[in-house]
């Protein structure tokens, strides 16, 4: 097959790279940078730039591009798509994609499948792209009521193939709603969590909390304002949730009580002891 990628940045450029290591696939690439491409080209990521007029060559187009982007991309070029061929986005929301690029992809005679790999770094372009990205990683696919059973195998075995080993199928609202907690929520927190006048002292007195809770922090504010506001209602409940639990604690410390700490604390860690039990092989 022809893969196309559209958007060599870090998901986008760890995608080619994966698939030029381990499938036997055609990978061309584009980039609106054009040294990204040349340097693509040099690594080997990508067999050749994937010009307008190679757009009808693809099997297979996957973008790696914002969720706007991405919807102005696959609407504008929908006609030069070739005929049954599988297109994927891989943002981090669906409702806001998926409804609208459904309808497009029939009318346009090819199939439009969401994706969303669970996989990344908190820096961003090609630069930092990596073959391994996805080595053991997930993989949420939002294909349509009418996706065919045939073009979703064609995905899984591709995606299979380049590392990812927990490959689901999921709804655009069941998407967003979750990963507004597991995702969206984490760097809001983590960003939030580095704006206290202590933070400028951790060193020294920090270790492996402070590195897990602010890893994210350093997060790209253009594509994260983006996702944000495309999922606003959802994360929105989520920040409400633990605004309201966090309130319990602070309530507990001002009163001095030690009873109702203690039982928070004692809910918290049953709580994720519950979960992890949920969620073990």
């Amino acid at each position: 097959m022809t893969v196309g990628v559209v958007g060599l940045g870090l998901i986008g450029g760890s995608i080619a790279k994966a698939i030029k290591y381990n499938t036997d696939n055609k990978v061309i690439g584009f980039d609106i940078d054009e040294n990204v491409v040349l340097k693509a080209r040099l690594l080997g990521a990508i067999d050749e730039e994937m010009t307008e007029q190679k757009i009808s060559e693809c099997d297979i187009i996957i973008t790696g591009l914002y969720p706007e982007a991405t919807k102005k991309y696959i609407t504008d070029n929908a006609r030069k798509f070739k005929k049954g061929a599988i297109v994927l986005d891989t943002c981090g929301v669906k409702e806001y994609v998926c409804e609208d690029m459904y309808r497009v992809a029939r009318e346009n005679g090819f199939t439009f499948i969401g994706t969303h790999p669970m996989a990344g770094l908190h820096l961003s372009g090609f630069e930092h792209s990596k073959v391994t990205m996805f080595s053991n990683a997930s993989m949420l696919l939002v294909p349509s009521a009418d996706t065919g059973i045939n073009e979703l195998e064609i995905v899984r075995k591709l995606f299979s193939a380049i590392g990812f080993t927990n490959i689901q199928n999921t709804t655009p609202e069941e998407h967003d709603r979750i990963i507004a907690f597991t995702s969206q929520l984490a760097h809001v927190v983590s960003n939030a969590y580095v704006k206290s006048p202590s933070a400028k002292l951790h060193k020294g007195f920090s270790a492996g909390s402070y590195k897990d809770l602010t890893r994210v922090a350093k997060l790209n504010e253009v594509m994260w304002t983006e996702l944000f506001l495309e999922n606003r209602e959802n994360l929105i409940f989520e920040i409400d949730t633990i605004i309201e639990n966090l309130t319990e604690y602070s309530k507990a410390l001002k009163e001095h009580d030690a009873v109702t700490l203690k039982a928070l604390l004692k809910e918290g860690r049953e709580r994720k002891e519950k979960i992890d039990g949920m969620y073990k092989n």
